[in-house]
């Protein structure tokens, strides 16, 4: 007998027995027989009882009852799943109590269960099911359990889990599209799960890469097409809502899918040129549903960065209960648009009204970064009415969101314990030579301010009790910011821990001292490129009498678990010794561009570090190698441009033991298991197996000036960091070998960035597939490239950054090259490359998704009004960068107005003619070689606009 087993079941007679034998269906004839089983008694399993079969099984009821032709014979066979037999029997004998389904035996009982018609046993398993997927659990159920179970109901017409499984799926999309077995989804299932009402995601752009990821991966597994493929992936694309997605990656789309991406940017180009009648538009089509941020009573995370189109009416249409989206609703809407100007609060009053009914308990985070078009006064109003458990806030690169919203957000959501708010940093440092400054104010962004807040929080004490829950907050680059609104700050006393003030550079030393002095929590700061400096150090390391700490923990400085100085130049050397002294358990330390000494580092004992810079100090081994060894967590050290790492420094006394210490070299790799490198001076690595093991998980490493790192360790970076995902090389030798190596074997290689590099590199380095290179920079080491090396390299790498200089033999074809082959750019920097720019800019704008665009010496044909120009077309625009030489009008327009919303600084470099004494000239020659002279800066912020002319190049 193969794969079976026996049952003896009794009748009503001691004698009169049928004999069961149960084969296993899945037996494949020519294998050898196993022994046959023993048979098994009925009466040993339920204990003389046989009734369980014919109460619990139809089958068995029918079977034995005489309802079947084989019911007379005293032996009968059964061909059926042996293991979904045996669970079905194990039920029906064993107490009902000690059943347990799992995703392992749901399907084996359901197959028996339905094989042998045990009624109880499939409820049972229809119960759990429900109960599983109504669970609301961080743990999704295995998908390919999902899959399976959804092919065998179809198969088998179970139609609950038909009916259950798409919402089940929906309610979790997010975790689904994170699991490898998301493209085994069968169509039916996914199509059922993108239209269900309760589809979660945290951003509309997570469900198309979704979606395209799926069709990609079912296309590539099938050699021919079905018939019905093409309808079935745009009938999943159309269940995107595409004006909702960002404006990168709807540009970044029309690389692979150019027809979709093409759509999906013009709507939303459209959508941007005029909102307002557009939503109005969408009322009276009754299609206001594509205009609707999903967002459900599931929903965990809202993601809108990077979409400029997203205004406040948006937002609220969003949030408003679909039953209150009825003819009347939306007549009074549109009435209130058409006569009302959209930033009038009396829009927001009447949208207010609505969604007081409605709220998203579970949202924890929403992040507006890059949405320059929402205001924020009536956004925070959102933020209050909708999502009562906000923790996170993001508002990142949005100028219009000014202090006075800071204040009114904290007033308003004082349960919100991040806020993000930062902005790029001024390009303006206060070493810069200014030859004249001038400022221009913003409108008013507000006309009703009063409307926000009645009173200034610091003159109600009994407010403070409200902000408790403030823990991190970052205002980089926010350089309009005063030592009077750091004071407000200072009402988040109870609870501020991390603050980022990187780059305000309007804040004085005792602006933040005496922020220090009230927020006394504070155990984290980034205040790098500001004004601190003696007295915000002593306010750090005396005892406070406003603290409560005991003992030793009352002197702030010692709290300090991260600590950010890079650039402040105001700290003097007994201050940085004093400080040094006193951060015993930071973290993390970047002290880069400061006064620090052997003096001072000698001074930390602490041996918590997993982050520390050092870079451009004066620091040496005396003092970094007793660091490095007490810190065996380093996961992170940067010391680029410390030169003294190659001596002794003097005026640090012999180390005990007989001033004992290996080189920079010999210290970091027998000691550390570093992530993050940045090395110059001294690190100058010969044998490969140097760097194992220390350097084996690094995933960021930049080499600089200092060092020349040899052909035999370039080549072997991807063996001795298989991990590594950025490599910047500046001033080495290098050579086709070097870099095809690397571009082929570190498969996680993201961002790579040559600077100024020597050696014999052709365009052969470069044709060589790197499918996950997103950053790409080659300047003054590629000369030679054309045309024909931009399209290997458009063919080879889908870049998102790019910047090329000294590139002279490109032309104006280069453009359109650039702009077709990666339309989803972010940043281009062109400088010295030949006359890509004497036509014009035209392709360059059609990169739609620019938010950095640098253009010098690139040929003299940009127009008068490609300031105004890029403004308009380029939506997330931030930092434009022209020079004056490549004017084909001998100049440029200024902006037509002050009001900002996302373009942070523009400047114009000019240049001068100058003869060149090293070049011999003919009678009547009038060679001469441009030379910089000055730079225009233009610099909005949330509260003016700043017109600096600075004496050097930017």
């Amino acid at each position: 007998m193969h794969g079976g087993a026996s049952f003896a079941a009794a009748g009503e007679d001691a004698g009169d027995a049928v004999l069961l034998e149960i084969t296993d269906a899945s037996f494949i004839a020519g294998e050898a027989d196993p022994s046959p089983p023993p048979p098994v008694s009925v009466d040993d399993l339920a204990g003389l009882d046989p009734l369980p079969l014919i109460e619990s099984s139809s089958y068995f009821r029918a079977l034995l009852g005489g309802s079947f032709s084989e019911s007379g014979r005293a032996h009968v066979q059964i061909s059926c799943n042996l293991e979904a037999a045996v669970q079905v029997l194990v039920y029906l004998f064993e107490p009902s109590g000690s059943l347990t389904i799992t995703h392992h035996t749901f399907l084996p009982l359901m197959e028996g269960g339905l094989f042998l018609a045990a009624e109880n046993l499939l409820t049972e398993c229809e119960r759990w099911f429900r109960t599983m997927s109504s669970q609301s659990s961080s743990l999704l159920a295995p998908l390919d359990f999902l899959i399976e179970t959804w092919y065998f109901a179809q198969e088998h017409g179970i139609n609950y889990v038909q009916d259950i499984c798409p919402g089940y799926l929906a309610q979790n999309f997010v975790q689904v599209i994170s699991r490898r077995s998301f493209v085994k989804l069968p169509y039916d299932l996914l199509y059922s799960t993108i239209k269900c009402p309760s589809l979660t995601v945290d951003s509309e752009k997570q469900l198309c890469e979704a979606i395209l990821c799926w069709i990609t991966e079912n296309t590539r597994c099938c050699e021919e097409l079905p018939p019905n493929s093409v309808d079935h992936q745009l009938y999943l694309l159309n269940k995107v809502r595409i004006c909702l997605l960002p404006l990168e990656f709807a540009a970044g789309t029309k690389r692979n899918w150019a027809e979709f991406g093409s759509k999906v940017e013009s709507r939303i180009l459209n959508l941007l040129k005029d909102s307002l009648r557009t939503v109005l538009d969408a009322i009276a089509d009754d299609n206001l549903e594509s205009y609707r941020v999903r967002i459900t009573e599931y929903s965990k995370k809202i993601v809108l960065s990077g979409c400029p189109q997203i205004t406040t009416e948006i937002l609220y249409i969003s949030v408003l209960p679909p039953a209150n989206v009825g003819a009347s609703l939306n007549k009074r809407l549109g009435s209130s648009w058409a006569q009302v100007d959209y930033r009038n609060i009396i829009l927001y009053n009447e949208l207010e009204e609505a969604v007081k009914s409605s709220s998203f308990g579970n949202v924890h985070m929403v992040d507006l970064s890059k949405c320059p078009n929402v205001h924020f006064s009536p956004a925070i109003d959102w933020l209050k009415l909708a999502f009562p458990e906000l923790r996170i806030f993001r508002a990142s690169f949005c100028l219009t969101f000014q202090f006075e919203d800071l204040l009114y957000l904290l007033l308003t959501c004082p349960w919100i314990n991040e806020i993000d708010l930062s902005i790029d940093t001024s390009i303006i440092a206060q070493t810069h030579s200014v030859i004249s400054s001038r400022f221009e104010g913003r409108g008013a962004v507000k006309p009703k301010l009063t409307r926000y807040y009645a009173q200034d929080p610091l003159c109600d004490t009994t407010m403070n009790s409200y902000f408790s829950n403030i823990s991190k907050l970052i205002l980089e680059g926010r350089n309009d910011i005063t030592d009077v609104d750091l004071l407000k700050i200072s009402i988040l006393k109870n609870s501020l821990c991390y603050i980022n003030i990187k780059n305000c550079t309007l804040l004085t030393d005792d602006g933040i001292s005496k922020l220090l002095l009230k927020c006394t929590k504070i155990h984290s700061m980034v205040l790098s490129y500001t004004s601190f400096g003696n007295q915000s150090i002593q306010t750090l390391c005396n005892s406070n009498p406003l603290d409560s700490m005991d003992e030793c923990r009352h002197v702030m400085a010692f709290r300090m678990q991260e600590l950010h100085l890079d650039g402040c130049k105001g700290i003097g050397y007994a201050a940085m010794s004093q400080l040094m002294s006193n951060v015993n358990i930071t973290n993390f330390l970047c002290l880069r561009e400061t006064t620090l000494t052997d003096g001072a580092l000698c001074n930390f004992v602490g041996s918590s570090l997993e982050f520390l810079d050092i870079s451009e100090t004066m620091v040496s081994m005396v003092s970094l190698a007793p660091v490095i060894r007490r810190n065996s967590n380093l996961r992170c050290l940067k010391a680029a441009g410390c030169r003294n790492l190659l001596f002794e420094h003097g005026e640090v006394e012999a180390m005990s033991g007989g001033n004992i210490y290996g080189d920079f070299l010999q210290e970091i790799t027998s000691t550390c298991c570093l992530e993050d490198v940045e090395m110059g001076w001294a690190f100058s690595p010969i044998r490969v197996t140097t760097l194992i093991p220390s350097f084996s998980k690094v995933r960021k490493m930049t080499i600089g000036l200092g060092t020349t790192l040899p052909e035999n360790i370039l080549c072997a970076l991807p063996d001795i960091c298989p991990f590594l995902e950025s490599l910047v090389l500046r001033f080495q030798m290098i050579s086709d070998k070097v870099v095809r190596n690397l571009l082929e074997s570190s498969t996680k290689l993201r961002v790579l960035c040559l600077y100024s590099c020597l050696g014999n590199l052709t365009s052969f380095s470069f044709q060589i597939k790197a499918p996950l290179l997103r950053i790409l920079r080659l300047e003054w080491i590629t000369p030679w490239m054309t045309n024909d090396d931009l399209a290997v390299l458009i063919q080879n790498y889908n870049l998102v950054e790019l910047s090329l200089s000294g590139c002279k033999l490109l032309d104006s074809n280069s453009q359109e090259l650039i702009s077709s082959g990666w339309p989803n750019l972010t940043c281009l920097h062109l400088e010295e490359c030949g006359q890509i720019t004497l036509d014009g800019v035209s392709s360059i704008l059609n990169c739609k998704a620019l938010e950095d665009l640098l253009l010098r010496h690139t040929g003299k044909g940009i127009g008068r009004t490609i300031i105004t120009d890029a403004i308009t077309e380029l939506p997330l625009l931030r930092k434009l960068a022209l020079d004056l030489c490549d004017a084909s009008e001998e100049g440029y327009d200024s902006p037509n107005n002050p009001e900002g919303k996302i373009m942070r600084t523009i400047t114009m470099s000019r240049c001068k003619s100058v003869r060149s004494c090293f070049e011999l000239h003919t009678e009547g020659s009038s060679y001469s070689k441009p030379v910089h002279k000055e730079t225009i800066v233009l610099e909005w912020s949330s509260r003016q606009l700043r017109t600096t002319i600075v004496k050097e190049r930017l």
